[in-house]
C-alpha cells in the first residue's frame, strides 16, 4: 500500500514554515494537525487548503471556541487521530 510521508514540524522550510506558523498562532494550537503536514509537500496546495479553512474557522453565526469544539467531536466520533 503506497503510503505519504508527512512533512512535520521539524521538516518544514520556507514558506511551508511561515503557513506552519500561521496555523499555530492563528487557531491557538501548539502543533500542526496531520492534515496540514499532508498536503504541505505542496506548498500552493498547503497554502489554498489553510486559507480556506481559516476563512470557514472565522468568526460568522458560531465563535471559533464553538467551531473547534464541533470539529473535535467529529474527528472523535470518527476516529480519527491528530
Amino acid at each position: 500500500m503506497a503510503r505519504v510521508e508527512l512533512i512535520t514540524e521539524q521538516q518544514a522550510t520556507g514558506r511551508v514554515q511561515e503557513i506552519y506558523e500561521d496555523i499555530k498562532t492563528t487557531m491557538g494550537w501548539e502543533f500542526v494537525p496531520q492534515t496540514f503536514q499532508l498536503v504541505a509537500h505542496n506548498p500552493e496546495h498547503l497554502e489554498s487548503y489553510w486559507q480556506n479553512y481559516k476563512q470557514v474557522m472565522s468568526p460568522g453565526r458560531l465563535d471559533l471556541k464553538t467551531k473547534k469544539l464541533i470539529a473535535y467531536i467529529v474527528s472523535a466520533m470518527n476516529n480519527c487521530g491528530v
